[in-house]
């Protein structure tokens, strides 16, 4: 079960670093070394992560890639559809992979900062019906529920 996970998630991670390629190239932009590191290790994350988070994580192994060229590299992921980006209570700006089927909400922890993500397809039904009530037609939404996780629930009455 693991292997056929893990070859799935290889394959989706194959098949978004051709869109970036086409959308580079569609841009007039060139495929380096650099940006094919930094995708490499943003589809690898499973969390959300910073640019400053990536770049450290990248530092370690390449030293010759800098915070501008990770930064750069966020922005055309987002660009491209290939990634969002998100900006949590704590004012820092987080990104995450994402494809044309993904879409997911988060609880954010005001204590810990942990991020969960959910799904439900009654928000998502109740978001329709809103939308075609005012006659708007949606593109997107974001949904961030802030308060206490689990684990700090017992420290929030004392906050």
């Amino acid at each position: 079960m693991r292997e056929s996970r893990v070859s799935e998630r290889d394959r989706k991670i194959k098949e978004k670093k051709e869109r970036l390629k086409s959308f580079l190239k569609e841009k007039g932009l060139k495929s380096t070394r650099q940006r094919a590191l930094i995708v490499n290790e943003f589809f690898k994350a499973d969390e959300h992560v910073t640019a400053e988070d990536l770049y450290k994580k990248i530092s370690r192994k390449h030293r010759d890639i800098g915070l501008t060229t990770v930064y750069r590299t966020l922005k055309l992921l987002t660009q491209s559809g290939l990634a969002t980006e998100s900006v949590f209570a704590d004012n820092l700006t987080r990104y995450e992979p994402l494809s044309a089927d993904d879409h997911h909400d988060h609880l954010i922890c005001l204590h810990c900062g942990s991020i969960t993500e959910f799904e439900n397809p009654k928000i998502e039904r109740l978001k329709e019906r809103i939308a075609g009530e005012f006659g708007f037609i949606p593109v997107s939404h974001k949904m961030e529920l802030y308060g206490y996780c689990n684990a700090c629930r017992e420290n929030a009455q004392s906050l």
